[in-house]
């Protein structure tokens, strides 16, 4: 495909700004993009897009056009929504660097732009998936009421007979054709698939569940080109990627039917750069209330923000809401990976409702990133009251039950050699209180750091507690305190079959209390008394003594 083909085509609305005689360069693919340095992105050949939020002066244009034309990209299209006419040093710039610039009418959405030259690129494929995109094509012409995702899911159901679902890679279901599949198998495809790509295995991926066979397709929208060896780190991209499941064993499919998902899985990608786009505005909402509150701006700045996040955040909100503040990191072992943006893009997937229906949820999440951390500002509706009474929030989140869903296919993502460690604060439902549930988050993040496991999370309700001392004692004076106290035991355990371990337990749960305890284990009191002397015995402990009950408390939950 040549450049010269998109002035051609009426429907793209693209005017000529500057390059007339490199207009017979190929195209070779597609990208939207508002970085100020985009090159990590581009392989060349790509028409680049750009709502130019990049610009803030004129003195901006000069580099960002050198780096196009430094990564070999066919062209660049400039929309006019963002700043009217193109600015004449983007221009001058363009001329340059002899790289050929276009101007976006503000009517024509870069959507279009896209599934045209996805479209033409992809054009010599077999002639159903001719037959799909150009379905497509003409129910996504009208706007956003074309159904996104679901559209072509259902063209593969109507025209192929193959049932499909979009998830993330947290195991949630996007969109799908027929019966939603079951959290649990969603949850499995998501793992297989993080897991294959960790692990650098070929697509698509297959994977055998309940006897039915599906398979595996990576969604990746523009800039998330495929990775390996001299190229992008995996990493980068591996916790945010959507993929494609397709009920069917695609490893005897032919070439032509193997392109036609490859085909679709781009048509797919738009609708996923859509949803990207539509979160800028709610990252720069966070990204404004977080520097104000490190920065100690004065309380009533900080409410002035949260006044204009809440309606974009609670759209039909009488009131402030309450909020809460969510802290998340992804660190991994070696390399330079840059894991604010990573953990930015999985934080506003973790914090959607699994079961959520209905519009796109994380329309309510607003995410930002400063150096490594993900900080999420989450509103809560205030519980009904009285005019003028703080009833509390409707609902709080907990930090076991955000991770309690999505830490399989995590920890398959992760894939030995990243950790995600999570804090959440309490609510707060003034601007006072957010310096102050950002800081217990982070503390809250810190204590989740402290524990073993590769996905870990922390409440604040756990800063008040002995817990926030647990996971900074040393692992040598942990492993040596509770083999002193508790190997006894468990080698009694293993030779006769005791329990003591268990008796230990549910004997300090119960407060020591005799009767409460033997009812617990079905005992009768005499025979517990046995087990506990036997424990004293062993260690030479009396568990009539807080000083010894508070040490078997502590090595059972450091063991």
């Amino acid at each position: 495909m040549r450049l010269r083909a998109l002035l051609e085509t009426e429907a793209l609305g693209l005017r000529l700004l500057g390059g007339e005689e490199e207009l017979d360069r190929s195209v070779r693919g597609v990208m939207t993009t508002d970085l100020r340095d985009p090159s990590r992105y581009l392989t060349g050949g790509e028409l680049v897009l750009t709502g130019l939020a990049w610009r803030r002066n004129s003195a901006d244009s000069e580099p960002f056009v050198r780096i196009l034309a430094s990564a070999g990209v066919a062209g660049l299209a400039a929309g006019e929504a963002e700043l009217g006419d193109i600015p004449d040093d983007l221009v001058s710039a363009c001329q340059r660097h002899r790289l050929p610039l276009f101007a976006v009418n503000e009517d024509v959405a870069f959507a279009t732009i896209t599934e045209y030259v996805v479209r033409q690129v992809s054009g010599e494929r077999a002639g159903d998936l001719a037959a799909v995109v150009d379905r497509h094509r003409r129910l996504m012409t009208s706007g956003p009421a074309g159904g996104g995702p679901d559209v072509v899911l259902d063209l593969l159901t109507t025209d192929l007979d193959l049932r499909a679902w979009v998830l993330s890679p947290t195991g949630r279901q996007i969109a799908g054709a027929g019966e939603p599949l079951a959290p649990g198998i969603c949850a499995a495809l998501a793992g297989e698939h993080l897991a294959a790509v960790r692990t650098g295995r070929r697509g698509p991926h297959r994977i055998s569940i309940q006897g039915i066979t599906y398979s595996l397709f990576p969604i990746r929208g523009a800039g998330r080109g495929p990775a390996g060896p001299g190229g992008r780190d995996v990493r980068e991209s591996v916790l945010s990627d959507w993929l494609l499941a397709v009920e069917a064993d695609a490893g005897d499919w032919p070439a032509e039917r193997l392109d036609l998902l490859q085909g679709v899985t781009q048509l797919i990608a738009v609708e996923r750069d859509r949803r990207d786009a539509a979160r800028t505005v709610r990252r720069r909402l966070a990204q404004e209330v977080l520097e104000l509150v490190q920065t100690g701006a004065a309380p009533a700045e900080i409410a002035a923000r949260l006044r204009v996040a809440a309606p974009v955040l609670l759209p039909g909100l009488g009131a402030a809401p309450h909020w809460q503040v969510v802290v998340a990191r992804v660190d991994w072992e070696g390399g330079d990976i840059p894991a604010g943006p990573v953990a930015q893009s999985l934080l506003e997937e973790i914090l959607v409702d699994p079961s959520a229906s209905g519009p796109e949820p994380s329309d309510r999440i607003a995410v930002a990133h400063t150096g490594e951390e993900a900080i999420a500002l989450v509103p809560l509706p205030a519980r009904p009251g009285e005019p003028g009474e703080d009833k509390g929030p409707d609902a709080a989140l907990h930090a076991d039950e955000l991770l309690g869903t999505v830490r399989e296919p995590l920890q398959a993502g992760l894939d030995g050699d990243g950790r995600l460690t999570l804090g959440v604060s309490a609510a707060v439902h003034s601007a006072e209180g957010l310096r102050g549930a950002l800081e217990e988050a982070r503390h809250a993040r810190r204590v989740a750091a402290a524990r073993p496991g590769r996905v870990c999370a922390a409440g604040h309700h756990e800063l008040a507690s002995h817990v926030l001392l647990l996971p900074f004692v040393p692992d040598d004076v942990r492993r040596a305190f509770t083999a002193r106290l508790l190997d006894p035991l468990r080698d009694y355990d293993r030779r006769h079959r005791a329990e003591l371990i268990p008796t230990l337990e549910a004997f300090l749960d119960c407060d020591g209390s005799w009767t409460r305890c033997a009812t617990r284990l079905h005992l009768h009191v005499n025979t517990l008394r046995y087990r506990v002397g036997r424990i004293e015995q062993l260690t030479a402990r009396d568990l009539s003594r807080l000083e010894d009950k508070l040490d078997f408390f502590l090595a059972l939950r450091m063991s």
